[in-house]
């Protein structure tokens, strides 16, 4: 596996790259501050801006340790309307998992599907990893067809295995392996 952190990665629809200092109101806006967005998160709805450019920073100083964190950026509109990220991995296995947040006025437009599609071509690709899985609370299904539209397959259910905004639930696991990612081209 190769270590080569946040690279910017272009779509029909969007650039994916890495946060920037001036991020924060386009981050806030678009969804760090909705409370429906971060519903089936872990951290909740940003009160304030303050809030944004604290967890904005903390982000920016992750990048010197080659973390894989993209904003997503609309080519519409050039604003952060959400972000993508590999949020654990594990480079013996080499596996990692990828968890993605959006802002609700970009909901059922496939604007998720197109990010994470992306990734996981620079993951298997460029990365090397051979396995990239995904969870979501049972009580978001869309989280989870967006999965499945990438071509990741149902793995099991984790009972009551995370506190949410939304309270403790279950998670769905999904999973796809770099031999199965070449199968659907």
């Amino acid at each position: 596996m190769r270590d080569l952190g946040t690279e910017t990665i272009e779509t029909k629809r969007l650039i994916l790259r890495q946060f920037q200092a001036n991020d924060a109101a386009d981050m806030y806006y678009h969804y760090c501050s909705d409370p429906e967005v971060t519903r089936f998160m872990t951290w909740p709805a940003h009160r304030n801006l303050e809030v944004t450019n604290r967890v904005l920073s903390s982000w920016l100083d992750q990048y010197d340790e080659k973390t894989y964190m993209w904003a997503i950026v609309s080519k519409d509109i050039h604003e952060v309307i959400g972000t993508i990220s590999v949020t654990q991995m594990d480079t013996k296995a080499e596996s990692c998992e990828i968890a993605y947040a959006i802002g609700q006025n970009y909901w059922n437009q496939g604007y998720t599907t197109e990010a994470l599609k992306a990734v996981m071509a620079f993951l298997f690709e460029q990365v090397g990893v051979n396995r990239i899985w995904a969870c979501h609370d049972t009580r978001n299904p869309a989280s989870g067809a967006v999965m499945k539209k990438c071509g990741m397959v149902y793995e099991g259910r984790l009972r009551q295995a995370i506190k949410l905004n939304a309270g403790i639930g279950d998670l769905d696991t999904y999973g796809i392996l770099k031999s199965e990612w070449t199968k659907e081209g």
